[in-house]
């Protein structure tokens, strides 16, 4: 019996990408090879969780003429030639995995895809072929004018970008907390950001009872990338000491919350102008109680 062949996880960067209705995604297979996983851990783990799942948030069900359209489309992807459906998991459905696994693998992996997959970035033109182009001066004048016109919004972009990081490292301030760094972008709803990063493992609550306020610790997805924990002692009058820890951001923290800011991800007011910025004097620490 020939032994099967098995399947090696491809960096994140390296994979072929796929988009679907405007955001990139990851098949079964996928994150199955890259969380040290199988295709059918992977779709247990679904059917058994259905509720944390929602079509269209965290994944896209294709079927029939759908599964094959991206067939041929992609190439690069593998896609059984007998599969008449087929699941795409968005970044947040990807997420849901990690959690389920919770392996140090899963998350190594994606905490990868965060970086370097799902966020998007401009696409590499294909090489051009310099005779064809000398026969066709037409040709020639649209791509440079293309190149003219993408080459003024990237410098655009990237003079921003630089702005912003230079921003966000000269007024980032240690010991800051989420809901403290969210109070510069414009828009956010900042009495649900805990709950936020709560949803997206980045914390947990060591509160077990629902009466009583929500004592946030750093979850081991975010520890030392995002998030580190502050210490404080805490004497009350006539009780035994004890130490209070609160979750405060590193500087990929705040990089990564911008990044995510500007993708729309994050919880917004309902009188929010729409519009994307921040304030730089908004960037101090809150003062400790």
């Amino acid at each position: 019996m020939a032994k099967k062949t098995e399947l090696v996880a491809v960096e994140a960067k390296d994979l072929q990408i796929i988009e679907y209705r405007g955001q990139r995604v990851a098949t079964t297979e996928q994150l199955a090879v890259g969380y040290g996983a199988t295709e059918q851990m992977i779709t247990n783990n679904f059917n058994r969780n259905k509720t944390r799942f929602v079509d269209g948030k965290h994944y896209f069900k294709l079927r029939g003429e759908e599964v094959e359209i991206l067939r041929n489309s992609f190439s690069g992807v593998q896609i059984s030639s007998k599969a008449r459906s087929l699941t795409l998991w968005t970044e947040r459905g990807a997420a849901n995995h990690a959690k389920i696994l919770e392996t140090d693998q899963a998350w190594e992996y994606y905490n990868d895809l965060t970086e370097f997959y799902f966020t998007r970035r401009d696409a590499i033109a294909a090489p051009v072929d310099a005779m064809q182009l000398l026969n066709d001066p037409s040709t020639l004048r649209s791509l440079l004018m293309n190149y003219s016109g993408d080459n003024e919004r990237l410098k655009g972009e990237n003079q921003q970008l630089v702005s912003t990081v230079e921003s966000l490292e000269k007024h980032f301030t240690k010991g800051m907390t989420i809901p403290a760094f969210c109070k510069c972008l414009n828009g956010v709803n900042i009495n649900k950001m805990m709950w936020w990063a709560f949803e997206r493992n980045w914390i947990f609550n060591e509160q077990r009872d629902p009466e009583k306020s929500a004592r946030w610790r750093v979850a081991s997805y975010a520890r030392d990338t995002y998030l580190t924990e502050d210490e404080m002692e805490i004497k009350p009058h006539g009780k035994e000491a004890f130490t209070k820890k609160t979750p405060v951001l590193l500087e990929k923290g705040c990089h990564r919350l911008y990044a995510l800011y500007m993708k729309g991800e994050l919880p917004m007011k309902a009188t929010w102008n729409g519009e994307y910025s921040h304030d730089k004097a908004a960037y101090t620490p809150e003062e400790k109680q």
